[in-house]
């Protein structure tokens, strides 16, 4: 099993902790964007800084850039880093989409699909692009193009690399097993493994790919908060799940909600969306339960935490998973969680 940590989104770039990562010998490093600071620039960052850590994107939102853009984003910084960029790419959610990208969210299954395969195409160079589909026509054929366009095949070079989606639907993540090489899944427990595992193999076959996890890496965000207090570590992560869970998409669509009822918490994820939705932040972040946090985070005394990552690391040898990707860390976690596997 491989570690990975989390760059926060907004809060500055902890090169300090980036460092401390690779030279404990950290996997990777990943950074997402919401709608403020973006995604490619601290992963640029954090490239130039070290020598041996991957760094990818978690994720680039797809409506923000033409696939063609995120093609040349990526083929760039593979080429600057030495094969050290993991491209993960997605489709964000409705509100985001819509509300600041400006752009119709779409059917978010196809578009990625489409997204993918067309990053696919600039890297092999094999022919001048072309696509046809219901998100993407290249070249562009709309009632207003001037007609000059013509298919070009990429002046760069691509190499190789893996691309990650964060897909926490089944859909999502049998459509991740199909055409991706891994999946960054915002929550997951040790226990509940199969809950992603088992429509991700369903996206494998389909595709014609092993029955199972052989060169495909199931990478979940999992909070880590390391202290005595068992309780007070809890308390500081149920914020963030209670804004993912009560307030990131509306009611009846968000993504995270529906996660955590098939987690096995269906009274939890109404109670924390309807406080969520009465500006009741604080009775929200409440109403997240200890058994959730549990099971989807590492919490507690470093002894706790140690016994924990056992658990994860007997999944990893059953090949449910291939990263633990903490988020929230400090040094000294990092540290516990080496020295742990």
């Amino acid at each position: 099993m491989q570690l990975g940590i989390t760059l926060g989104m907004n809060a500055g770039l902890d090169m300090e902790l980036v460092l401390e990562a690779e030279k404990l010998g950290f996997a990777s490093v990943w950074c997402g964007e919401a709608y403020g600071s973006d995604a490619v620039s601290p992963v640029a960052w954090v490239l130039a800084r070290t020598t041996r850590i991957k760094a990818g994107t978690g994720i680039m939102q797809m409506p923000g850039r033409t696939p063609a853009c995120a093609a040349m984003t990526a083929m760039t910084l593979q080429l600057l880093s030495g094969d050290r960029f993991l491209c993960g790419v997605g489709p964000s959610g409705p509100q985001v989409v819509e509300g600041w990208h400006g752009t119709a969210y779409g059917k978010p299954l196809e578009r990625t699909r489409e997204y993918i395969s067309i990053i696919q195409q600039v890297i092999a160079r094999e022919a001048p692009l072309t696509h046809r589909g219901p998100h993407y026509t290249i070249p562009y054929e709309g009632p207003d193009a001037t007609g000059l366009g013509k298919p070009l095949k990429s002046i760069l070079h691509g190499k190789p690399m893996k691309f990650y989606t964060a897909s926490i639907t089944p859909g999502g993540m049998r459509l991740s097993g199909e055409i991706a090489d891994g999946n960054l899944p915002i929550f997951m427990s040790p226990e509940g493994a199969d809950a992603v595992v088992k429509p991700t193999l369903e996206g494998r076959v389909k595709a014609g790919k092993p029955a199972d996890l052989s060169g495909f890496d199931i990478a979940p965000y999992t909070k880590i908060r390391i202290g005595d207090d068992l309780q007070a570590c809890r308390e500081a992560v149920k914020p963030e799940l209670a804004l993912y869970i009560g307030g990131m998409g509306a009611r009846g669509k968000n993504f995270y909600n529906d996660y955590c009822i098939r987690l096995g918490f269906p009274d939890a994820a109404r109670a924390i969306q309807d406080l969520y939705f009465d500006g009741k932040k604080k009775e929200a972040a409440a109403a997240v339960p200890d058994a959730l946090v549990d099971q989807i985070a590492l919490v507690g005394p470093a002894d706790r935490v140690r016994g924990r990552l056992q658990d994860w690391k007997a999944v990893a040898k059953e090949g449910k998973i291939g990263t633990v990707v903490l988020t929230g860390a400090t040094i000294e976690a990092l540290r516990v969680a080496a020295e742990a596997l």
